[in-house]
Parts: structure tokens; C-alpha cells; sequence
């Protein structure tokens, strides 16, 4: 099931919706017991591995994080293969101050921004939507 590749489709239906919840990026050096589907990403670099973590879940397990982020899902099915869909969207975002750390998983792209820019995030992105209709 390939996804869209044409940027102009893939901005103009990205549709952003804002997840529920507050995420922190944790980085352990060693596995540790933490139930698989309480974990969003996992990406292993050699100094350690990042967990991305709903907070409580985080706070529960007395992890360190310095950074909690909303969490933002382009609706649109973008292909692994697309070019310039994250050049968008984040130059965008850098227009309005906001910083963003992007995943690219098969079928969307997750957005993780500042918790206090995840309004300010979901409005420049709809503009950015809007601005190709």
C-alpha cells in the first residue's frame, strides 16, 4: 500500500491532529523492563537507546528527560519515498520559533513540538495546508 508522493497533495491534505497526552524522549543504556506498547518510538544509537514516552509513564519508571513535547500526526499517508514534505512543514514551523523532531513511520508523519507550541504548531500547519487549496 504505497502512500502519496505529489508535496502539493501531500501538504494540502496533511490534516495535523494534535494527540492526546504530554511525551518526553528518554534514552536508557541498557534494556530495561518497560511493556512494549507503552513505548511510541524506540531508536538505538550507540551511546544509548531513546524512548519516546507518554511522561507519567516516564515519571512512573523515574526516567530523565529535559524536554516535553505534544505530539502532532500528519493525517495524510505519505510515502516513504516522498520528497520535501518534511522541508515544509518544518521550515514552517521554523518561521514561527518552533522547534520540531520529526519521525517518519510507513503510513504518517509524527511531529514531536514544545508542549507550550502545540497550538501554535497545529495553527501554522493548517495554514500551511490551506495555503495550497
Amino acid at each position: 500500500m504505497a502512500g502519496t508522493t505529489n508535496l502539493e497533495e501531500l501538504i494540502k491534505n496533511m490534516t495535523p491532529k494534535l494527540n492526546e497526552g504530554s511525551y518526553v524522549f528518554v534514552t536508557v543504556k541498557e534494556p530495561i523492563a518497560i511493556d512494549r506498547t507503552a513505548i511510541i518510538c524506540e531508536f538505538k544509537e550507540p551511546e544509548g537507546t531513546t524512548l519516546i514516552l507518554e511522561k507519567s509513564t516516564a515519571d512512573e519508571l523515574h526516567l530523565a528527560y529535559d524536554y516535553v513535547a505534544a505530539w502532532i500526526t500528519l493525517m495524510v499517508h505519505s510515502s516513504l519515498d516522498a520528497v520535501g514534505l518534511t522541508a515544509a512543514f518544518s521550515n514552517e514551523l521554523a518561521k514561527h520559533q518552533i522547534s520540531c523532531n520529526v519521525i517518519a513511520a510507513y503510513f504518517h508523519d509524527h511531529i514531536f513540538v514544545a508542549q507550550k507550541d502545540a497550538q501554535k504548531a497545529i495553527d501554522a500547519l493548517l495554514a500551511l495546508s490551506k495555503s495550497m487549496k
